[in-house]
């Protein structure tokens, strides 16, 4: 539980997130609480969002867009925030002044597991994005070159999951997109 700090509207935890990471340069999200700090991607990384942008930005219909550098709000909390390696959401997100999206804007997000912190990925961020019913998680492991793709958020759980291997392509049906999985790099 967060206290909130009535004249400035937002927690402790909030403020705290938002220091270390102007101080920092490190990622913050509060995950159900708990402050979480994250390095910034390294190469391999940093290239499979690259590739996830290039496939997804030309393939969407021209309202929605992906983005890198954005965060989504837990539904009914904003002081409960994640920031995902690449979401889509409407177009118009990209004329705004916001950094923090409701969940019931955006239709995707996609995580690439880090080689340090995979836990928060695999698990952690499965529930998560599930209670906030973000319609689709894709999230792609270069630790052993496979992908899982979560669809159908009921209940804090993902209904439908879908395993597939570097090589074979995503299809993310709501979208109307493939995404093409072969130029996906393995960590060492």
């Amino acid at each position: 539980m967060t206290l909130t700090i009535p004249e400035l509207g937002m927690s402790r935890l909030r403020k705290a997130a938002e220091a270390a990471e102007e101080a920092t340069g490190l990622r913050a999200e509060i995950i159900r609480g708990v402050l979480m700090m994250s390095p910034t991607p390294r190469g391999k990384h940093a290239g499979i969002i690259n590739e996830l942008y290039d496939h997804l930005r030309p393939a969407l219909p021209d309202h929605l867009r992906p983005y890198q550098a954005a965060s989504v709000s837990m539904p009914d909390d904003r002081d409960d925030y994640a920031t995902p390696d690449l979401l889509v959401c409407d177009a118009g997100f990209g004329e705004s002044d916001e950094w923090l999206l409701d969940p019931g804007d955006v239709e995707l997000v996609c995580e690439v597991v880090s080689k340090g912190n995979s836990s928060k990925d695999t698990s952690e961020m499965v529930g998560w994005y599930a209670d906030a019913r973000i319609p689709a998680y894709l999230l792609v492991d270069p630790r052993n070159g496979t992908w899982i793709l979560y669809t159908v958020p009921r209940d804090g759980a993902y209904q439908g999951v879908l395993h597939g291997l570097y090589g074979e392509d995503v299809e993310i049906p709501a979208l109307g997109v493939k995404i093409s999985t072969s130029g996906f790099t393995q960590y060492a």
